[in-house]
């Protein structure tokens, strides 16, 4: 598989959105609302510049999308923060650690002390596994944030990796 990130576009939006409609629905990975309409979710994912938006594709195939920005405005814009989604069929084959990659490359360039990810859902070990294996610590858990369908309860990460 040949896959290249690139920012999206316009015309992105039809492979962008059955990924975040069937992970959001999933609801065991990402804290947003599982009736969120499409217009919502158009209007969440893509952040306009200074932020970016990208996708993962190959060939004429959207496999992922992350999108990235200031953490915070004002005293707390030196930090980055996003979001990535890799549709299910891609899931394991490398989309999302390309993805990270190019989130972290994206916040070097653009001047950020750090990347934080704000909600990562404790039983989303691969998240996390690919996060610490890039670098990631976690600096706290808030216990039982998250309802997952299945495991009830579950904390949400807040991971940080210093730039």
């Amino acid at each position: 598989m040949s896959l290249v990130i690139r920012e999206a576009g316009a015309d992105d939006w039809p492979g962008i959105w059955p990924i975040i409609r069937d992970v959001v629905t999933e609801q065991q990975t990402f804290p947003y609302d599982p009736a969120m309409s499409e217009p919502d979710a158009r209007r969440q994912w893509l952040v306009p510049a200074p932020a970016r938006v990208v996708v993962a594709v190959a060939g004429d195939r959207v496999l992922g999308t992350a999108n990235m920005y200031a953490n915070r405005p004002g005293p707390g814009s030196h930090v980055a923060s996003g979001s990535l989604m890799v549709s299910r069929d891609a899931r394991g084959s490398g989309v999302g650690r390309a993805l990270v990659a190019d989130l972290v490359s994206w916040a070097r360039r653009a001047g950020f002390a750090a990347v934080q990810f704000n909600a990562v859902v404790e039983t989303n070990v691969h998240a996390i596994r690919l996060y610490e294996s890039l670098g990631f610590v976690t600096l706290g858990v808030a216990p039982g944030a998250f309802r997952h369908p299945v495991e009830g309860r579950v904390g949400l990460r807040i991971m940080w990796l210093d730039l």
